[in-house]
């Protein structure tokens, strides 16, 4: 299904954002988008054929005044946004993802993953939950890992859930874009390396996050999260100049019409600065590179519903816009 941008219910906060855009016959481009659905080319402002939107953001410093100057700039560039199909706003090299970061999602998995052999009342098991969360803040340890850029699709493709994934689940969660490159940077320095901000999906299956093989080892996050298409990204990245405050956003995400995840950013544990200082501590964050700040409460485990084939999901976040993805079944294998 191909979902046109006018689906969306709006558009963006501020002046601008940026977007990967193609004609029908055409290659994919960065563009400049406008509140109003009009978008310009910035190949052609830039005078750069090569214009991709993360080289873009690896000229951030200097990019930046230019767009601003562009968005307040009408003529003759702009064209309707309907025209043209949205892609995943940007290519990363590396894809941070966090668990574990919203306080009631994770007491909720605490409680639905319960061990074999665990009969305690699910009030004991939440008020466990919350004690962990409450450790956790403490010792300042958010939990992130590796994500693939192959899992990475557009704002309104479909998503294919694999034949093998038995248990597949939604996760809206806030994604902060990288603009300058980040190492060993502190929690007051890690917003200034922080471009924008763009909406993500991070599908999960849940019957294969744990090795049921090996259990001692832990998560498989390469099996249950990395599946092509398996983090639907955008419509656009909002700079952060137009987004107030990134700990006070509202993140909807709506299965068929139904309200299931409806949550502030507040709930988080770790906010955004502290989840890029984190991740930077040990790699070096690039440019166009995403950080995924985890999702709230309300996935499927939650309410007993995982994904099926002809589900249509509708995500939105404060400022952000929305995106619209509908599953489709891979024929089995």
């Amino acid at each position: 299904m191909s979902v046109k941008p006018e689906a969306a219910s709006a558009l963006f906060a501020g002046p601008f954002a940026l977007a990967t855009l193609s004609a029908p016959e055409g290659p994919a481009f960065p563009a400049l988008v406008t509140p109003d659905a009009r978008v310009r080319d910035l190949r052609v402002a830039f005078d750069d054929p090569q214009l991709t939107t993360r080289t873009l953001l690896e000229s951030w410093d200097t990019a930046l005044p230019r767009l601003r100057a562009l968005a307040g700039t009408a003529d003759g560039d702009l064209q309707p946004l309907a025209d043209f199909r949205v892609h995943a706003p940007v290519e990363p090299r590396q894809v941070f993802q966090s668990g574990a970061n919203y306080r009631q999602h994770v007491i909720d998995l605490h409680v639905a993953h319960r061990a074999p052999g665990d009969e305690r009342p699910e009030a004991e098991r939440r008020a466990e939950a919350a004690e962990i969360m409450d450790r956790r803040a403490a010792e300042d340890l958010p939990y992130v890992f590796i994500g693939l850029p192959s899992a990475v699709t557009g704002p309104y493709d479909d998503v294919v859930l694999p034949a093998w994934a038995e248990k597949p689940d939604w996760e809206l969660e806030l994604a902060a874009v990288i603009g300058r490159p980040a190492h060993r940077v502190s929690v007051e320095e890690a917003l200034d390396h922080v471009a924008g901000y763009t909406i993500a999906n991070d599908l999960t299956d849940r019957a294969t996050v744990f090795r049921r093989d090996m259990p001692q080892i832990g998560s498989d996050w390469l099996r249950s999260k990395n599946a092509p298409g398996f983090t639907p990204l955008g419509p656009w990245i909002v700079p952060t100049a137009s987004i107030a405050d990134p700990g006070d956003l509202r993140l909807t995400l709506k299965l068929n019409g139904e309200k299931m995840q409806d949550e502030s950013t507040k709930d988080m544990i770790f906010d955004v600065a502290r989840m890029v200082s984190y991740a930077s501590q040990t790699a070096r964050l690039l440019p166009g590179d995403l950080v995924l700040t985890g999702s709230p409460a309300g996935n499927g485990m939650h309410w007993g519903r995982l994904l099926r084939d002809g589900d249509v999901m509708d995500a939105t976040i404060t400022g952000l816009g929305a995106q619209r993805t509908r599953c489709v079944a891979e024929a089995a294998r």
